[in-house]
């Protein structure tokens, strides 16, 4: 079988799916590995790069029209008409927030793995792309602060003075919300965070940060894969009210609450905003489902009231190579997953929906979409 991993044409998207370190690995497993020229030069990757590594350097039309496996950042691509029947494409599709993608997909008879839907269990721990993404989100998130902030983040004695820490929140503790709260922490801040769900406080607080408790009953706040459910807006509602001062008196806040196929929930308010002080930051890193933050625009800088809000909506974009890297390692372990044992000599990728891993990422197959969740929506 042949792999193809083409270059990413969705807007602002720098990283690539394989980076030449794991061509060689697919290669010795009996895969014959195709990549577009120009693939990886945004993440940091040449050409020369994955030649070296035994792969072959082709055009992105034949890419597709010769590869048996396509492995992707962005697996929903905009000419669907590159895909062809029997054809096996693995990447983020976004089943959850964009289904008719991935119905007007099914159609053309590929086989689409989502690699949002990795189930969260042990055994696909080293193919959980979205916590990788997360991590990175949570890390630049920091430092997109800290550039942005007009002060210093580390308490410094000094002979001009003292210079106070800078105080950080970070709403949402989730992989995103623990990696900034790391990363605040290393910088020398001073951090509060905040959860809907209880069970985080001691992660929040091994990381040496204070755990914002507010009294508010959360109902079934945990789904069963970890993440948070979304409450209604009564909670939401209570909890802005509480989180007011908490808000005010921070120099940044760092907001990281996803739910998976909706929209952000408004955590930050403008009366939040207006309450903090000239040359604060807030960094939405949901900004991509339209942002916990009510004055977020996705990809602009909004200054309200001497107060900067910044929304990427694909920070992982932001540090491609090493986003990348983890990408990588995550895509090829799901792929060898995928094949198993022998799937590599075979003709076609073996398809084994009794395994848990494989039918809860599988979207469509001969012609329909198979995922229960996607196909209710």
């Amino acid at each position: 079988m042949r792999v193809g991993i083409p270059k990413e044409t969705w807007p602002g998207e720098t990283r690539v799916a394989v980076i030449p370190a794991a061509v060689g690995g697919l290669v010795k497993s009996g895969l014959e590995v195709a990549v577009e020229s120009g693939a990886g030069t945004a993440a940091g990757f040449p050409d020369d790069g994955y030649r070296s590594q035994g792969a072959t350097l082709v055009s992105r039309p034949e890419l597709f029209k010769t590869s048996d496996i396509v492995l992707q950042v962005r697996a929903t691509p905009a000419d669907p008409s590159t895909l062809r029947s029997g054809q096996t494409v693995i990447g983020f599709a976004d089943p959850l927030g964009s289904p008719q993608a991935i119905r007007q997909l099914a159609p053309i008879g590929v086989n689409l793995f989502s690699m949002e839907l990795m189930p969260r269990i042990t055994r696909a721990q080293s193919m959980d792309a979205l916590s990788s993404m997360a991590t990175i989100a949570g890390y630049k998130g920091v430092l997109l602060a800290a550039t942005t902030l007009p002060r210093m983040f580390p308490m410094l004695m000094t002979a001009a003075g003292t210079i106070s820490p800078a105080r950080v929140f970070i709403m949402g503790a989730g992989v995103a919300g623990l990696q900034a709260i790391s990363t605040a922490r290393r910088l020398g801040a001073k951090v509060e965070a905040y959860d809907v769900r209880p069970a985080v406080k001691e992660q929040v607080q091994s990381l040496g940060a204070r755990f914002v408790e507010l009294p508010l009953e959360a109902a079934d706040a945990e789904d069963k894969g970890g993440y948070a459910k979304a409450q209604d807006e009564s909670f939401y509602k209570r909890q802005r009210e509480m989180m007011l001062k908490v808000v005010a008196a921070s120099d940044v806040v760092i907001t990281t609450a996803l739910i998976p196929g909706k929209r952000a929930p408004i955590l930050v308010t403008t009366e939040m905003v207006e309450a903090m002080a000239p040359g604060s930051v807030i960094v939405d890193l949901a900004a991509e489902r339209g942002g916990n933050c009510e004055l977020t625009r996705p990809d602009e800088i909004v200054v309200h009231k001497d107060v900067t809000i910044l929304g990427p909506s694909n920070p992982p974009a932001l540090v491609p190579y090493h986003a990348s890297q983890m990408y990588s390692k995550n895509i090829t372990t799901f792929l060898a997953h995928l094949l198993g044992k022998t799937g590599a000599s075979e003709p076609a990728l073996p398809i084994n929906t009794d395994d848990e891993i494989t039918r809860e990422t599988l979207l469509t197959r001969g012609g329909n979409v198979v995922h229960a969740r996607v196909s209710a929506l």
